[in-house]
């Protein structure tokens, strides 16, 4: 089991206030920001950069990164990988 994605998916359901949502429930390659998967919105992605800096100490500056990093638990994963290598 990855440790980081697990606790990726604890840190989203924290930081959103997702009470209804269990770290079960959000597969590693469901979309976040579509309906059919998380459904979250721009409010939401602010909530994300707020988390990647408070649990991981990474900034995100550059809006096509974190579009593309955001798509994902397992973008997100290998985004902070990458950024702490």
């Amino acid at each position: 089991m990855d440790t980081l994605k697990e606790d990726l998916k604890k840190q989203i359901i924290e930081q959103l206030n997702l009470e209804e949502i269990t770290p079960a429930d959000i597969a590693d390659d469901v979309l976040l920001f579509n309906d059919s998967g998380l459904g979250l919105d721009s409010i939401d992605a602010l909530e994300l950069i707020v988390l990647l800096e408070k649990y991981h100490g990474i900034q995100v500056t550059n809006p096509d990164e974190g579009k593309e990093a955001f798509k994902s638990i397992d973008t997100m994963a290998e985004y902070i990988r990458k950024r702490k290598s």
